[in-house]
């Protein structure tokens, strides 16, 4: 870990790895929770940095941060979304190209790979999903759309992500979703939170009406209609 200091009450912790980002993650909100990390006002992870934002006494934590244990994520730590997801998306064909195969040996593997959740940004809801092995990574789109529907299940590089709302992009969209990603209402708003396990069910094209599932979590099952 590599701390380094972002104004007078901030810390921005840089690591090798994902993983290692997601570790320390869990460890501080574990901390957090249990009383045992100093008073903190934001824990922000992203791809190899975490942030620690309204700490009062930052370069106490950075000397504490050296004697800590980081454990491992176990697949036991984290909770796990059910996402269903009809592979119908305009670029689905490009990456059977991409990846030598056919569509549906596409869906077969992606909805086969169980991914989590690295971190969030770029709209309220969107989440970073690593999963898919170095082999299948695929480039952003030359010339990117300039309005993609939300619900598009889409990849670029190492990640997977479904648009919470219609924006701008250039990822490769492989399916749709009815799943709402991030409701203002709800709690919390957003489906995904770092470190969250999410599974893509394939969705049969025809059932897709507006009785169709929407985000499930595996471990209770409860069903939520999509808006």
């Amino acid at each position: 870990m590599r701390p380094l200091p972002v104004g007078e009450r901030g810390l921005l912790i840089e690591l090798d790895t994902a993983q290692e980002v997601e570790a320390l993650h869990a460890e501080l909100l574990r901390r957090a929770a249990d009383g045992t990390l100093p008073p903190v006002r934001e824990i922000v992870p992203a791809a190899r940095t975490v942030l620690l934002d309204g700490l009062a006494d930052p370069r106490g934590l950075t000397a504490e941060l050296a004697t800590w244990h980081i454990p491992e994520l176990t697949t036991a730590d984290r909770p796990t979304v059910e996402i269903p997801v009809r592979y119908d998306g305009p670029d689905l064909a490009d990456v059977a190209a991409l990846w030598g195969i056919t569509p549906e040996e596409v869906i077969r593997l992606h909805s086969g790979t169980a991914f989590h959740v690295a971190f969030c940004g770029f709209a309220p809801g969107f989440g970073y999903l690593t999963g898919l092995p170095e082999a299948l990574h695929v480039p952003r789109r030359d010339t990117p759309r300039t309005k993609v529907p939300v619900g598009s299940v889409a990849l670029a590089g190492p990640y997977t992500g479904v648009y919470p709302r219609s924006s701008p992009g250039g990822w490769q969209l492989i399916g749709t979703t009815d799943t709402v990603l991030w409701d203002p209402q709800r709690e919390p708003a957003a489906l995904l939170a770092p470190g969250t396990r999410v599974r893509f069910l394939p969705q049969d094209l025809r059932d897709s009406g507006p009785g169709s599932p929407a985000g499930t979590p595996a471990t209770s099952r409860s069903k939520e209609r999509p808006r």
